[in-house]
């Protein structure tokens, strides 16, 4: 509030329009000024009718203003699949949240675009060659790449992506990578 959008000039200032519930984080109001604000999280403050991604940078994480239209949009990258009881599949994203599917279509390591904040799956887009991603770790953080292979992780080798930004080809790991679309990204990162 305060540091990086500049809506107010002092702490106190910041903690009062958060304590009045006039920031939603990905669709609900968040009262505490202390809760965290991550990766692809969607800040609307309906008064200014201004909508903010949390997007990677070279420097770390940052604001970057988007469409109203994109406000109820977010990608989220799948971190663990567990299987409950009944078949069905809890599905743990990134950003803590947990959606339960009844098929097992999905991997670890893919992204899913969902709709917030009612967690409703819009589209899933798997970790594979040709495939749009970003780098959110590492001294490429905040680059849009295109994967060209992805390589397994071994015994001491942990899983690792080749992908070209611009006409550089560069190796990170896949947990340093969110896939962004298949020919182009679904959400605004730059």
């Amino acid at each position: 509030m305060r540091d990086f959008l500049h809506l107010a000039e002092t702490g106190k200032e910041a903690k009062s329009i958060i304590k009045k519930g006039e920031i939603l984080v990905d669709g609900k109001p968040r009262k505490d000024h202390a809760y965290p604000v991550g990766l692809f999280d969607v800040v609307l403050i309906p008064k200014l009718n201004e909508c903010y991604r949390v997007v990677p940078t070279s420097y770390g994480l940052d604001l970057l203003k988007i469409n109203k239209e994109e406000s109820n949009l977010k990608i989220c990258k799948i971190l663990n699949k567990t299987t409950l009881k009944g078949g069905k599949t809890q599905l743990n994203l990134n950003d803590g949240k947990n959606i339960i599917v009844n098929e097992d279509v999905y991997k670890t390591n893919d992204s899913l675009l969902i709709e917030i904040p009612s967690l409703k799956i819009v589209q899933h887009i798997p970790l594979e060659k040709g495939c749009i991603g970003i780098v959110i770790k590492g001294k490429n953080s905040g680059k849009v790449c295109v994967i060209d292979k992805v390589y397994k992780g071994e015994f001491r080798k942990p899983a690792r992506v080749l992908c070209k930004i611009g006409e550089e080809k560069v190796e990170t790991l896949v947990d340093y990578l969110v896939v962004l679309g298949k020919e182009k990204p679904l959400i605004t990162v730059m």
